[in-house]
């Protein structure tokens, strides 16, 4: 039986931590590869994983640790070097593979990293796979399965996969949508699309002005990318740009700004987006799936549309279940995630840019003009660090200041309080009309929750 400490080994998006550091050891990585390698070989045949990176330094020690663990079990490895999250999903399905492996921190600092998995259909693992995977690592369990002779397995690289994978982002845009005259700032946050990004844009017209695309291994998501768009903010200013585009470390999110060079987040993107569907008949069961820490004004600008909103846990696999589960084709996140099911089975930042800026072009609107749909209401996210994560009902104090906030809000607003899953975090969230008095209460069960967790 699994204990405590493995069930937290696999978190919201994989496993997670600073490289070289348990659990993101090259032994950690190499029982990783051993176990998914056991896992995904089901049938006598020659078994194949896809590979992938982002740009960070650790990558390199990681992935051939991955490697070898694979190989050690009989398995062959398809390496595809840096690349985007979602492209991997995609190289995965579209080769046929038994499973993608992606090595990255997304949008966490370069000394982090990560390890997570997708399904041969390009989805992301399911709990009760992660949760047998953490149980094979650390019950020995296939310790003396050892191939030999021909029966180890291979590693080669995919020479064709950027090709593909710009095809299939290309084949997106609806048919006789141009970009000739758009000019797009596109901050590559020294990340897994530093290449991908700018030629699909490029291909299709645009004229793009690529910022933060020459990575070192180190500059991954530093001072640039989705976390910091007030670079393509101060850029679209500068250059007369129509959008600018921030895409973080992995690329499967999006942020966006307007001509202006104000930020346009995925709540906005969702709701244009599920209007531009709506109004043309291809929003499946009239449905948008989002999570818990969406904007309460989406909610509003979609019940005035006649389009309800689904809620889920925040991370982008749950919004996927949801949505396959529901049979409903868009999904995402205030952070920038945004999945067009019809397209992808993940989140795609480059897919994201596409999508909008074809709403642009159908329509002859502005960003600006398009995210006039909704109108957020006053939000506070405090973040605060914590040593261990514990049921907060544990704290009387800390759920009565909850209650009581809930209360003097009513429908006018919301309190959302959680762990992150990535994170050593716990975060605190509230809505409503007035900001001072919203900041005050965040404050008061922040502070709270720093005295009895920090």
């Amino acid at each position: 039986m699994v204990g405590d400490d493995m069930r937290k080994l696999f978190g919201t998006d994989g496993i997670r931590g600073i490289a070289n550091i348990e659990p993101m050891t090259v032994e950690m990585a190499m029982k990783v590869g051993r176990a998914a390698a056991h896992i995904f070989k089901d049938k006598d045949r020659r078994h194949r994983i896809v590979i992938g990176k982002d740009t960070r330094l650790s990558g390199y020690m990681l992935e051939t640790a991955l490697c070898a663990g694979i190989c050690s079990m009989g398995v062959d490895v398809m390496l595809l070097g840096p690349f985007p999250t979602p492209g991997i999903a995609f190289i995965t399905s579209n080769m046929r593979a038994d499973a993608g492996v992606v090595i990255s921190a997304s949008h966490n600092p370069f000394q982090d990293n990560g390890i997570k998995f997708f399904a041969p259909t390009g989805f992301k693992l399911p709990d009760e796979v992660e949760k047998e995977i953490e149980r094979l690592i650390f019950s020995n369990e296939i310790d003396s399965i050892r191939p030999t002779a021909e029966e180890v397995g291979k590693a080669y690289r995919i020479e064709d996969a950027i090709g593909r994978y710009i095809v299939h982002l290309k084949n997106t845009m609806p048919k006789g949508v141009e970009l000739e005259g758009l000019k797009v700032v596109l901050d590559c946050a020294n990340g897994a699309a530093y290449k991908v990004a700018p030629r699909v844009l490029t291909e299709l017209g645009a004229q793009v002005i690529s910022l933060n695309v020459r990575p070192d291994g180190e500059n991954i998501n530093r001072g640039c990318g989705s976390l910091h768009p007030e670079v393509i903010s101060a850029a679209v200013r500068e250059n007369g740009a129509n959008i600018g585009i921030a895409l973080d470390g992995d690329a499967d999110r999006a942020i966006f700004v307007d001509e202006h060079g104000n930020v346009v987040d995925g709540d906005k993107i969702m709701a244009l987006c599920a209007l531009d569907m709506h109004r043309e008949g291809r929003l499946k069961n009239n449905t948008l799936v989002a999570t818990v820490m969406s904007n309460m004004g989406l909610d509003i600008a979609m019940k005035k549309a006649g389009i309800k909103v689904v809620k889920t846990a925040v991370g982008d696999r749950y919004v996927v279940e949801e949505m396959v589960k529901g049979g409903y084709n868009l999904g995402g996140e205030q952070s920038g995630h945004m999945i067009f099911l019809d397209h992808t089975t993940t989140g795609d930042g480059t897919l994201t840019a596409l999508q909008t800026i074809a709403i642009m072009k159908k329509t002859g609107n502005s960003l600006s003009e398009l995210a006039s749909c909704m109108t957020t209401l006053p939000q506070i996210l405090l973040n605060v660090k914590i040593k261990g994560k514990r049921d907060l009902r544990e704290f009387p104090a800390i759920t009565t200041m909850i209650s009581k906030a809930e209360e003097d809000l009513g429908d006018n607003g919301r309190v959302l309080v959680r762990f992150s899953g990535t994170e050593p975090l716990a975060r605190v969230m509230i809505e409503g009309e007035d900001k001072q008095r919203i900041t005050i209460m965040a404050q008061e069960i922040a502070d709270s929750i720093a005295k009895a967790l920090g």
